[in-house]
């Protein structure tokens, strides 16, 4: 095992360890909780490290740089990529044709043509619907920071509930960024309320999945019921930016 494959699969192993010890706190299985490997913006060499070292889930966040990756792994077919950033209508296509699940999708028109893309592809594509708790002008997603505005997403949701190509899966956020764990925690909260508000309305749906917390604050975030979180730097180091 080289030097590089042995620091990352340290990190990840510590990392798992921390899930697990947040699960148990909130009286949770380890094992209710994915670990997606944030490998955007890092080299192949790096992503390739990363699945030698145990990742099993990666998630990027540019399409055409994660098709590149997962075209260059293609050896490595039991790995799952993840679509975590936001996706231009002109990229739908190669998301709806290339990963396993999509958890950044943030407007119903692009709903619309990652269905008809998938369909194309003779794919099932499942998502996540992302939303905004925070309130931040920055964050993509369904304005949910106010509950009492709710009401008003439930036609979108219905929509693509009903589109053939797309399995909706559960709801994923990007909280404003707190200098703690903690700061996190109201956010995640508002999420699972959310959760929680949506199954109410759609009992025939399937909301279970909630994708919240960074390398910042998964552990926060698995205490409020995540169950993926999404962890780059932590284990893979700082971002390639060049």
């Amino acid at each position: 095992m080289s030097d590089l494959v042995a620091s990352i699969r340290e990190r990840y192993l510590m990392t798992l360890a921390a899930i697990a010890s947040a699960a148990k706190k909130a009286g949770r299985e380890p094992e209710s909780v994915k670990l997606v490997v944030v490998t955007k913006s890092q080299p192949v060499e790096i992503v390739r490290a990363a699945i030698e070292a145990g990742a099993k889930i990666l998630g990027e966040n540019y399409a055409e740089e994660g098709v590149m990756k997962l075209q260059s792994l293609r050896e490595f077919s039991a790995v799952e990529w993840h679509m975590i950033g936001h996706v231009q209508s002109r990229k739908a296509q190669l998301v709806a044709a290339n990963f396993n699940l999509m958890h950044s999708l943030d407007s119903l028109k692009l709903a619309k043509r990652l269905d008809r893309f998938s369909g194309e592809a003779g794919r099932q594509l499942p998502v996540l619907l992302e939303f905004n708790v925070g309130g931040e002008e920055s964050k993509g997603g369904w304005p949910a920071w106010d509950e009492a505005h709710w009401g008003g997403l439930l036609g979108d949701v219905a929509e693509m509930l009903a589109l053939p190509h797309l399995t909706v899966r559960g709801l994923m956020t990007m909280p404003p960024l707190g200098s703690t764990a903690d700061f996190s925690r109201p956010f995640f909260q508002r999420l699972r309320r959310l959760q929680e508000f949506l199954s109410r309305q759609f009992p025939q749906a399937d909301f279970s999945e909630l994708s919240m917390g960074t390398s910042s604050d998964f552990e926060a975030a698995v205490e409020e019921g995540a169950t993926f979180v999404r962890v780059g730097t932590a284990i893979v180091g700082a971002r390639n930016y060049q």
